[in-house]
């Protein structure tokens, strides 16, 4: 029993890192931020979603991060359910 409860245990640190994987803010967070939040998302394209974003305004969609260079369709996809789109607030 003991053997059922430590594999168990060895499981749940395993697949804690998957569970902790965004939402995140595509419209205030920082390239880091970005990069540790989505999944297949490294430092360089997280940069990448933060120089489009300083450049040509928030996100209002998914749709629109498949506009910067490095960011497909299937990436979208992927990543939809943990962006967010809120507007950073006046001030902050």
């Amino acid at each position: 029993m003991k053997l059922k409860g430590l594999a168990a245990a060895v499981a749940a640190a395993l697949l804690a890192p998957v569970a902790l994987a965004g939402p995140v803010n595509v419209n205030t967070a920082d390239a880091k931020t970005i990069a540790k939040e989505l999944s297949g998302i490294g430092l360089s394209k997280a940069q990448a979603i933060v120089t489009y974003r300083e450049k040509n305004g928030p996100f209002k969609s998914a749709d629109d991060l498949a506009k910067v260079q490095g960011i497909g369709s299937k990436t979208v996809e992927r990543i939809k359910s943990d962006l967010r789109f809120e507007a950073a607030k006046p001030g902050g």
